[in-house]
């Protein structure tokens, strides 16, 4: 549970999770990788859109099911601007407070809604059993970089702060579609991109 608590996992905790994305540096290249999670939903995920279809970025959403479900024309939208998507479960439920069961028949559900071969976990964590048994079907993504851009204790300027201080080369950064996250990364997201850019990266899909 703690790990969600910093912007980077710690070492310990990448390795209880062998096989699962939390960079992907390309030899020769400064690339990131944006990525969003807890969409889809009208009040957020277009603006979003409509903000990477003014820098030319692809990014990569990872879907709650049931959001999925309520918006099918937002999660067309993702996909019609030439986005990727991932599994989210169909509850945005958390892996370590449910038998193994029931996690995996949520992350199943999802998957009736969207077609993907990516799969991050909420919160991001789950029970070590989930992971070996969803890595037969998915590759599992994490990330290098959490903005917290959801948490009620950060400032959009912290959020900014925190890509700046931690984003390295192949660092896959997380956002939120999500109502919490909308102040923050409101505010974050076009800094972000501006600074990214300054810097030299360049964003790729996963």
């Amino acid at each position: 549970m703690f790990v969600m608590f910093i912007e980077q996992p710690p070492f310990i905790y990448r390795m209880l999770f062998p096989g699962a994305f939390w960079r992907k540096p390309v030899e020769g290249e400064k690339t990131i990788y944006l990525t969003f999670d807890d969409g889809p939903i009208p009040e957020i995920t277009p603006w979003v859109l409509d903000l990477l279809d003014k820098y030319d970025i692809k990014a990569t959403f990872f879907c709650v099911g049931d959001n999925v479900r309520k918006y099918p024309d937002i999660y067309k939208m993702v996909l019609d601007r030439g986005h990727r998507v991932g599994n989210h479960t169909f509850n945005h439920i958390q892996g370590i407070r449910k038998f193994s069961k029931r996690y995996l028949e949520n992350t199943k559900l999802a998957s009736e809604y969207i077609e993907s071969d990516l799969f991050r976990p909420p919160h991001g964590h789950m029970r070590i059993p989930q992971f070996f048994t969803l890595r037969r079907y998915y590759k599992i993504v994490m990330w290098d970089v959490v903005t917290r851009d959801y948490s009620k204790l950060m400032t959009p300027e912290k959020v900014l702060e925190n890509v700046k201080r931690y984003t390295r080369d192949g660092s896959i950064i997380v956002f939120h579609d999500s109502l919490k996250a909308e102040k923050n990364m409101k505010y974050a997201l076009p800094r972000s991109i501006e600074w990214l850019k300054e810097q030299g990266y360049t964003f790729k899909l996963l």
